[in-house]
């Protein structure tokens, strides 16, 4: 079993960064992938990024690649999305999940485990 929760949400002019944090409970979070997902209101739940165990293998939705970076410690318990260059259609609900594989996926029905989300507003 994994306890999330989410931080670092806020509201952020376009152009601005935000570093999400998800701290995870339990002793075997290093064997777990991880996700960021993003809903807009009115939206279905979307991919962001995902990492594996060691934090090896990163994969990034094409709308977030080569602004958004996802990285985990393993000692900490902890993943991050750190967003920079954001946009006003980047403004969504942000959740983390765990995926009890050492490789994450894309997909929502992927993972095991979610957070209770946090909330991300662009201005324009």
């Amino acid at each position: 079993q994994v306890h999330l929760v989410e931080s670092g949400g806020g509201l952020v002019q376009a152009g601005g960064s935000l570093r999400l944090s998800c701290a995870a409970s339990g002793r075997t979070f290093s064997s777990y992938a991880m996700g960021w997902f993003r809903q807009a209101p009115g939206k279905e739940r979307e991919f962001v990024a995902a990492i594996s165990f060691s934090g090896g293998y990163t994969v990034y939705a094409d709308s977030v690649k080569g602004r958004f970076t996802i990285s985990r410690d393993n000692v900490k318990n902890t993943v991050y999305l750190q967003m920079v260059s954001l946009k006003p259609e980047d403004t969504a609900d942000y959740y983390c999940a765990a995926r009890e594989t050492p490789i994450g996926g894309v997909g929502v029905r992927e993972y095991d485990y979610w957070g209770q989300g946090t909330q991300v507003t662009v201005s324009s």
